[in-house]
C-alpha cells in the first residue's frame, strides 16, 4: 500500500532549500568586472552601462524569478523597477544598485562598488524617487539616536555609546550643498567629519562595521539608497532612521499616492527591509570599506561583502577571475 504523502508548508519549503547568498557575489562582480575599466576615463556613463550590462548577465543566469522593486530610473531599462529577471526559480524581490559612485568612477577616485538585496516577496517596500533624510549607525550605538533630535544630541549619545569623548566620533557627509547647515551643526558639535563625493551606501556600511573609524553617516539621499542601506544595516545589527525629503508639492503627492499620508514618518529597518536578507556588494574602486578591481595579464581580483540574514553571516570575498583556461599567473595570496 502505497504510502501518503504529507504536504510540507511553503514556510517550511523554503527553509530547506539551499540559500543563494553566495551566488550574488557573482551578480555584483560580473558588474564591478565590467565598470572598473571605466575607471578615469571621464564617461560616467559608459560606467553605468557596463556596469548594467554585467549585473544583467549575471542576474538571467541566477535560479530566482526575480522582482525589481528598487532598481534603475528609467522604467524601460531591464533593470528598472517593475521588471522580471532571473532563470526561474525562487521567488526574490530586488534592490539593486550596478554601480553606486558612477561620478567616482568617471573621475578615478575611491569608493565605488555594485550592490544588490535581495528577499522574499514583499521583502522592500516601494517609495517615490525623491530625498529622504538619513542617519545610520552599527550596533553599539544601536538604540540610542532619534532623526528628531538634534545632530549634536546624536552625536553625544553615540559618543557615549563608545564610551569616547564628542571629538573623537567621525561623521561621514557627501560633500554637497545641501549639507551645509549640517556640517555646520556637527562641526558646532564638535565632531569629526569625513567629506566624501559619492557613496551613499558605502558611509553607511562603513560606519556600521569596526575597524574603520567611522561611526555616523548622515545626510540626504535617495529612497534607493535608503533601502540598500536599511537591508545591509539588517545583516551587520546596526539601526538606520530615514524620513521622506521632499522638495515640491508634486513629490509630496507622489508620496500620497505610494500610501504615506504622514509625511515625517520616521522610517526604520523594519520598515525599510523587515524580513529576512541577502546583500552582496563588491568593489570598483579602491575604498576604506572595499578594495577595487585589480587587472592582471590574463585575470581580475576583486574584493566583496556577503551578508545574509538566513545563514547568519558576513564574509569579506577575495576573488580570482581567469579570462583564459591557458593561464600565466599565479594565484595570490593577499
Amino acid at each position: 500500500m502505497a504510502k501518503a504523502v504529507e504536504a510540507v508548508p511553503e514556510q517550511e519549503q523554503s527553509a530547506r532549500r539551499p540559500c543563494l547568498c553566495e551566488s550574488y557575489a557573482r551578480v555584483t562582480e560580473r558588474s564591478a568586472l565590467a565598470s572598473a575599466r571605466w575607471l578615469g576615463r571621464a564617461d560616467q556613463e559608459g560606467a553605468q552601462e557596463a556596469a548594467r550590462a554585467g549585473m544583467l548577465e549575471a542576474l538571467e543566469q541566477l535560479p530566482i524569478d526575480g522582482d525589481i522593486v528598487i532598481g534603475a530610473a528609467e522604467a524601460a531599462d531591464r533593470l528598472g523597477a517593475g521588471q522580471r529577471i532571473g532563470a526561474g526559480g525562487e521567488p526574490a524581490d530586488l534592490a539593486l544598485d550596478p554601480l553606486e559612485g558612477a561620478g567616482i568612477v568617471a573621475r578615478g577616485g575611491g569608493g565605488a562598488m555594485s550592490m544588490i538585496a535581495s528577499g522574499p516577496s514583499g521583502a522592500f517596500p516601494t517609495l517615490p524617487d525623491m530625498y529622504m533624510r538619513k542617519m545610520a549607525v552599527g550596533p553599539t550605538p544601536r538604540g540610542k539616536i532619534d532623526l528628531r533630535q538634534t545632530v549634536a544630541a546624536n552625536i553625544e549619545a553615540i559618543a557615549a555609546a563608545f564610551g569616547r569623548r564628542v571629538g573623537d566620533v567621525t561623521t561621514i557627509v557627501l560633500d554637497r550643498p545641501r549639507h551645509h547647515d549640517l556640517i555646520a551643526e556637527i562641526r558646532d558639535a564638535g565632531a569629526r567629519i569625513k567629506l566624501i563625493p559619492d557613496g551613499d551606501v558605502t558611509a553607511s556600511i562603513s560606519a556600521a562595521i569596526r575597524g574603520t573609524n567611522d561611526h555616523l553617516a548622515i545626510g540626504i539621499g535617495g529612497t534607493r539608497q535608503a533601502v540598500l542601506t536599511a537591508a545591509a544595516l539588517r545583516c551587520l545589527g546596526g539601526e538606520m532612521q530615514a524620513q521622506l525629503w521632499p522638495t515640491t508639492r508634486s513629490e509630496i503627492e507622489r508620496a500620497r499616492e505610494d500610501g504615506i499620508d504622514d509625511i515625517e514618518q520616521v522610517f526604520s529597518i523594519d520598515d525599510l527591509a523587515p524580513v529576512e536578507v541577502i546583500v552582496a556588494a563588491t568593489g570598483v574602486s579602491n575604498g576604506d570599506l572595499l578594495r577595487g578591481v585589480r587587472y592582471g595579464a590574463d585575470s581580475a581580483r576583486t574584493h566583496s561583502l556577503v551578508m545574509c540574514t538566513r545563514c547568519n553571516w558576513v564574509r569579506f570575498v577575495d576573488g580570482t577571475h581567469f579570462f583564459a583556461r591557458e593561464r600565466r599567473e599565479e594565484v595570490r595570496l593577499l
